[in-house]
């Protein structure tokens, strides 16, 4: 039995009869009784939900590992096959679910044979937790980001009956997103809408419910892994959800939970490092499979994610190595099992890659990205520029309580958590404030995406850690010290979340600077004179409930401003699209502008001829900006109608209110106050 399941010796498990394994079909089946409207929706997700991770439970039974992580895990790894035949046969959605199912019929005499499941009451805590938070999470939920790229990928997924990898993309004639080339998640999430009945947008936009309580528990599973503490794990849980979901106000990354990237983060993150961290205390082939699994899945979902956990993994390993000179095989090996599969993508991805701007970047390139983010990068010349120190607080309080806390882990060097607090802070502190490091590692990534390299910084579990140590320091005098501490430093540094970046709101520079140093200090001294110094920790409900009271000024400060963001999008009214529906036909190509037709690829499953250059691969195939002046000019100058045709668009959509109330010599085929449909011949 793996390390994910240690908390079943370390607390009361309870088993469950062969029937439980049925609980979640025969959910599905009366959620689909009841309207999908409400309390009916949110059962009806739920239900669709807990079906997609049976197969995976079972696979990684028949493995002999018990949890959510390997679970779902091994679910997206059966996804993934169902889905890679799906494109190579050009099936439907009901293909990779076919798959799925086969999977979990062929491991379930496996899987079933050994003794009953027990699932451990604190389990079952952490969940019910997460449904909470998730239930809450209904009243904010909005549109925001880049939800109706994602939003459209998954419609053309539960509509097209015939499905190849080109047919997703927003553009007929556009190429592969990099990002998304492979469509996981994505698959994920139409198989949510197939199974439960619910339209793909209420998906996207309710997800978050059904879906923050698996996150409660994987997060919960990977603060046991590395801890062996329930307590710890716990605080962890506790202490992620505070710095991504209360901390920002509004519900805060959650709300947008089923997005791609933001699933990749707080969904298959914790699982592959609470396999990583199971596979170091107990190495079986089993949970290398698993990890190696978890890093495809998220090298999948979300590329450039699996090289940002290798930064971290590579530094944790470092420092154990340096702290106790062991667990460097099972690592090692480890750091392998993600690198393998991120590469494997990488060559796979490469093509594409090539073609995009962000890409090793030129000089015009490297300026337009210093424009575009100028409050986040400190820049000394074209080759020589880092992110600022004043990042890595903009999380508020308990990103700032981390720093702080980081040196504390050389008092606990003997265990696990150290090197990972240690190592994974140094090594993200590192490439990100050394301008003569950072630029290389932007150019593998992107500045784009190199620059959230300090929200994969383990903040949750240093903050855990931390409090194991001053427990043990200061005794019951902890409690009173958290509390006085999350109240002194949601008031001093309560963080800044809008986008872009405000300077001055984050975290003071000098304290990351302090962070940095000290912390290297703390792993040289852990690594020369370690024996000499005390271990300090005290695990239990104290250091649980000290994490507690320091996160109830965030909590407070979080669901006081528990309302939809003001930069809620708002999609296509329902009438609109109810009659666009009924007019245009699937895999029609509707010329428009870069807004509407971003609205209109969320809402129907079509083509457009523009979106917004902000939510699109600046591909050489793609080109957004180019697309986007086309569309202006083809407006502003009233056609020439050429310009659609050439564009292979056979129907123009106009909206009145940004693109003119000038009609076009078309015949129309359908108009109302705002929007007017015409017909190219």
């Amino acid at each position: 039995m793996s390390a994910i399941t240690a908390e079943l010796r370390l607390g009361r498990a309870r088993a469950l009869p062969l029937a439980w394994w049925l609980a979640a079909p025969a959910a599905l089946g009366l959620s689909r009784l009841v309207p999908a409207t409400g309390i009916g929706l949110g059962f009806r997700l739920i239900a669709a939900t807990a079906c997609l991770l049976l197969p995976g439970a079972l696979i990684a039974r028949a493995f002999g590992l018990e949890g959510a992580a390997p679970a779902f895990t091994w679910s997206l790894a059966a996804l993934f096959l169902g889905m890679a035949v799906m494109f190579a046969v050009h099936g439907s959605i009901w293909l990779p679910a076919a798959v799925m199912g086969g999977a979990g019929l062929a491991a379930a005499p496996f899987a079933l044979r050994g003794p009953a499941l027990r699932v451990s009451v604190w389990t079952l805590g952490a969940l019910a937790l997460g449904l909470a938070a998730g239930i809450a999470l209904w009243w904010v939920a909005a549109f925001g980001g880049d939800s109706f790229f994602h939003l459209g990928r998954v419609r053309k997924l539960v509509d097209f009956g015939s499905i190849s990898l080109r047919s997703l993309d927003e553009y007929r004639d556009g190429g592969l997103h990099p990002g998304y080339a492979f469509p996981l998640f994505h698959g994920f999430l139409a198989l949510v809408s197939k199974l439960s009945g619910a339209d793909p947008d209420q998906v996207i936009l309710h997800g978050p419910t059904a879906l923050l309580p698996l996150s409660f528990v994987l997060t919960y599973e990977s603060g046991v892994a590395l801890f062996r503490s329930r307590w710890a794990g716990l605080a962890t849980m506790l202490a992620s959800f505070a710095l991504l979901g209360l901390a920002p106000g509004h519900g805060g990354s959650f709300v947008s939970l089923p997005l791609a990237a933001n699933a990749s983060r707080m969904l298959i993150l914790p699982a592959l490092l609470a396999l990583v961290f199971a596979y170091a205390r107990e190495p079986s082939w089993p949970l290398l499979a698993s990890v190696a699994a978890a890093a495809g899945a998220m090298t999948l979902t979300h590329p450039p994610h699996s090289a940002l956990v290798l930064v971290v993994l590579g530094g944790f390993l470092v420092a154990r190595a340096l702290l106790v000179r062991r667990d460097i095989v099972p690592l090692g090996a480890a750091f392998l099992a993600v690198a393998i599969p991120t590469g494997a993508v990488a060559l796979w991805l490469r093509p594409i890659l090539h073609e995009t701007a962000a890409h090793n970047p030129g000089a015009k390139e490297l300026r337009h990205a210093f424009a575009s983010y100028p409050t986040e990068l400190d820049v000394f010349g074209l080759h020589s520029y880092r992110l600022k120190p004043e990042l890595f607080g903009r999380g508020g309080a308990i990103a700032v309580a981390a720093l702080v806390l980081l040196p504390l882990a050389v008092f606990a060097r003997r265990r696990l958590w150290a090197a990972l607090a240690l190592g994974g802070m140094l090594a993200v502190l590192a490439v990100s404030l050394l301008a003569f490091v950072f630029p290389h590692f932007a150019d593998v990534v992107s500045i784009s995406q190199a620059r959230r390299l300090v929200g994969f910084s383990p903040r949750a579990f240093v903050l855990a850690g931390g409090a194991l140590v001053l427990a043990r320091l200061l005794g019951p005098l902890v409690l009173p010290v958290g509390l006085a501490s999350g109240i002194l430093l949601q008031w001093w540094v309560p963080g800044s979340f809008g986008s872009p970046y405000r300077p001055g709101e984050g975290g003071p520079a000098w304290v990351t600077w302090a962070a940095f140093g000290a912390a290297g200090a703390a792993l040289v001294a852990g690594a020369l004179i370690g024996r000499r110094l005390p271990q300090l920790e005290r695990d239990g409900p104290l250091a649980a409930a000290a994490v507690v009271l320091f996160l109830v000024p965030v909590a407070v400060h979080g669901y006081s401003r528990w309302s939809p963001t003001a930069t809620a999008r708002q999609p296509l009214p329902a009438e609109v699209q109810q009659a666009l529906r009924e007019r245009l036909p699937e895999r029609a190509v509707v010329f428009t502008d870069p807004q509407t037709g971003y609205e209109l690829v969320a809402a129907l499953p079509v083509y457009v001829n523009a979106t917004p250059a902000v939510h699109s691969s600046d591909t050489r195939a793609n080109h957004p900006g180019r697309r986007d002046r086309e569309a202006e000019r083809f407006f502003f100058h009233h056609g020439p109608l050429s310009v659609a045709r050439r564009a292979g668009a056979g129907w123009l959509l106009v909206d009145r209110a940004r693109d003119g109330r000038k009609p076009f010599a078309l015949p129309r085929a359908w108009a109302d106050g705002r929007y007017v449909l015409y017909r190219l011949k």
